[in-house]
Parts: C-alpha cells; sequence; structure tokens
C-alpha cells in the first residue's frame, strides 16, 4: 500500500471523528511515514510498519477523548426546522427524564462497583491491622503474667496476617480488572458513537 492510498483509507475510516483531531492524526502518521522514508525504507516498507489499518484505526479511536467524540455525533448537521424545536420541547418531560434516569442508573452502577473495590480495600487494611495489633499485643501479654494469651494473640495475629497477603492480591487483581473494565467500556461507547460501514 503506497503512503497516498494509506492516507485516504485512514482519512475515510475515520471521517465520524472530530475533523480537528483526524487532521493531526493523518499530519502524524504522514509524518512517521516521511521519516522511515528517509531512514532508507522504501514507501511500502514504511507504510506496513505502521501495522494494519484496522489497528491503526482502534488505537486512533481508543486515544480520542469521549467527549470529543460525543459532541461530534451529538451536534446537528442542520438547523432544526420550527416543528423539530416544538417536538422536541414538548416531549422534553418525557425524553429528559428518561435520559437523566438512564444516567443516574449507570452512574450507580460504576459507583457500586468501585464501592465494592473500596471496601475491599478497607477490608485488607483492617486484616493487616490486626495482624500488627494482634502480635504487638501478644509479645507485651506473653512478657507478662499471661503467656497463653499472648501466645494466643501472636498466632491470630499470624493468622490475620496471612489473610491479608491473600486479600491484598484479591483487591489488586480486581482493582485492575475493574479499571480494564471501565476503559472496554469506554471503547465500546466510542465504537457505538462512531459505527459507520468501516469505522473502528
Amino acid at each position: 500500500m503506497t503512503k497516498h492510498e494509506f492516507i485516504t483509507q485512514l482519512r475515510d475510516r475515520l471521517s465520524e471523528l472530530p475533523e480537528r483531531e483526524v487532521e493531526e492524526r493523518l499530519s502524524f502518521y504522514v509524518e512517521m511515514i516521511d521519516d522511515r522514508i528517509e531512514d532508507g525504507r522504501t514507501e511500502q516498507e514504511a507504510v506496513a510498519d505502521l501495522g494494519p489499518l484496522d489497528e491503526v484505526v482502534a488505537q486512533i479511536v481508543a486515544d480520542i477523548p469521549l467527549l470529543q467524540i460525543a459532541k461530534k455525533r451529538i451536534k446537528p448537521t442542520r438547523r432544526l426546522k420550527a416543528w423539530e424545536i416544538v417536538l422536541l420541547a414538548v416531549g422534553s418531560p418525557v425524553w429528559a427524564s428518561l435520559l437523566i434516569a438512564a444516567l443516574a442508573v449507570l452512574i450507580a452502577l460504576y459507583a457500586s462497583f468501585w464501592a465494592i473495590i473500596v471496601s475491599l480495600w478497607a477490608a485488607f487494611g483492617s486484616l493487616a491491622g490486626c495482624a500488627l495489633g494482634g502480635v504487638v499485643s501478644g509479645f507485651a501479654l506473653s512478657m507478662g503474667a499471661n503467656l497463653p494469651a499472648g501466645m494466643a494473640l501472636i498466632g491470630a495475629g499470624i493468622v490475620c496476617a496471612g489473610l491479608s497477603v491473600l486479600l491484598f492480591f484479591a483487591c489488586k487483581a480486581a482493582t485492575k480488572g475493574l479499571v480494564v473494565l471501565a476503559s472496554k467500556t469506554v471503547l465500546a461507547v466510542k465504537r457505538c458513537l462512531i459505527k459507520k460501514e468501516g469505522v473502528a
């Protein structure tokens, strides 16, 4: 594929994105291809080094903020007619309340997922605190007159320490999983907003 073909196809595939973002990305790839040609590669090799067009488009879509894509899609391409404005105004109690309710549900779901993560980390913190407190208190009691109680506290502290180590790895994996899920969700929403034949 030549540079001109690559840039033309890339422009077509990104046509639903904000124009300023598209122009920035296209100039970036033109410069990247030109740099590789200056380094002695052929035009076809320079284009091939960029990877498949689908991957390039997917990376560009992932890099552009969701708000910019939403603005581009929501912005009307023509002026609204008077009857359309009246219809929107009259129907606003219904569609606005449904939109607000849907957004509230999405925000509540997102917040509840993060609340679970925060709760897991709080449980980890309390287990770690119990482990430290149990071992310190157990040594203090062991030095005193109550050796059996001190040993029991040290044992409980060691058990809490072991559980806190396991919970730490579970919390870390859950947090990473939720971050990945959130980024994939945003990418899916972006793809839905720019859904068009050949895009993303």
